[in-house]
């Protein structure tokens, strides 16, 4: 596997089109999925969540590919069934306690260990690989990059309803997943040895059975040679996607180019990232957040201006500048919960919220 290959992961919401509530029959898609994606499309805990995969993408074009095949195929798998397919972090307003669980080994254990908090974390969420072979320099990669983990969430925020209320969040899908343990911006690793020792500790004292149940906001993969970030809402547009994955596989290629030359980047401690991250996940892009440097609020237009300017110089290597600067049209029209607001303010209807989720699911395939 080269460097910077990209696998991007989406979960949808299965819903049903004459309630607009979220519809537990996932397994009928998943089935009919599998004949023709095979493990490109997956069940998840809850019956009404579909996840899909891509395969290895070599650039971000391929990445474009997959994704917009698979979520083609997802939506007609769906209507097939006549269901709906929509992509936001949380629905609008679907209760939890409604939904079903699928019947898995595996779920019945995450149950049994978690209880309601498994049980009440109906989220969707957007997972992006980078390849990285070198698990020493990938521990070192995730270090830095965790300063820009509130800069990436901001701009995927998708969730601003949880059962049928404004939470006041932009994503309240993060809020929902920090319940779970071993969640939010990770600790700081000296060596891959030291993660390692962390993680051996866990299956030791039976907390966790392997490194998969550590769900930090980005992880190195504990079974794959990638750096995975976890931080995302799914967001509703297919460019939307692209662009953040776009943004995560530079920031990568940059922080590795910069060790390249014997230089590094900063690394912040995790209790100052995570204040910026609550900021994140409260205004969106219209956050302000704290630039550790200078010491003061920043507004988030030019903190992404400046994030922009730090991965200028690999983009056309990677041949992602167009997907990159997707980024002005989201700050333009607003991240998905700026544009599910407007539509609640406009229509007071969260039912036309849904609609318009469906809608935007759709939108450029």
């Amino acid at each position: 596997m080269s460097l910077f290959t990209l696998g991007i992961e989406e979960e949808f919401q299965i819903i049903d089109p004459e309630s607009r509530e979220l519809k537990s029959h996932m397994s009928q898609i998943v089935d009919r999925g599998q004949v023709i994606l095979q493990e490109r499309i997956k069940q998840e805990m809850h019956q009404a969540v579909v996840e899909t995969g891509t395969n290895i993408c070599q650039n971000i074009s391929e990445a474009r590919e997959e994704v917009q095949f698979l979520r083609n195929n997802v939506i007609s798998l769906a209507e097939e069934k006549n269901f709906k397919v929509a992509a936001a972090g949380t629905h609008p307003f679907s209760d939890w306690v409604d939904q079903l669980i699928t019947v898995d080994e595996r779920y019945d254990e995450i149950i049994n260990e978690m209880r309601d908090v498994a049980r009440g974390n109906l989220i969707f969420g957007l997972h992006v690989h980078v390849g990285i072979e070198d698990r020493q320099e990938a521990i070192k990669i995730m270090n830095e990059v965790r300063y820009f983990l509130p800069h990436i969430h901001a701009l995927s925020t998708n969730s601003p309803f949880w059962c049928g209320r404004d939470t006041g969040f932009m994503s309240y899908r993060s809020k929902v997943f920090d319940k779970f343990p071993r969640t939010g911006i990770p600790d700081y690793f000296s060596s891959a040895a030291e993660y390692d020792d962390y993680v051996n500790l866990l299956v030791k004292t039976n907390c966790i059975d392997n490194g998969k149940k550590i769900w930090w906001d980005i992880r190195v993969h504990p079974f794959y040679p990638t750096i995975e970030y976890r931080i995302c809402d799914v967001p509703m547009r297919l460019d939307e996607t692209i662009c953040l994955a776009a943004i995560m596989q530079a920031l990568i290629a940059k922080l590795h180019k910069i060790r390249q030359e014997n230089l590094s980047f900063r690394s912040y401690r995790r209790i100052l990232i995570a204040e910026n991250k609550w900021r994140a996940a409260r205004d969106g892009i219209n956050a302000k957040l704290i630039d550790f440097g200078k010491e003061k609020e920043t507004p988030f237009n030019e903190l992404i201006g400046e994030l922009l300017l730090f991965i200028d110089d690999v983009l056309d290597d990677l041949g992602s500048r167009k997907e990159v600067e997707y980024v002005h049209q989201i700050l333009k029209n607003g991240t998905g919960a700026d544009r599910q607001l407007a539509v609640y303010e406009k229509t007071g209807d969260l039912k036309s919220v849904v609609d318009y989720i469906i809608e935007e699911t759709k939108f450029g395939l």
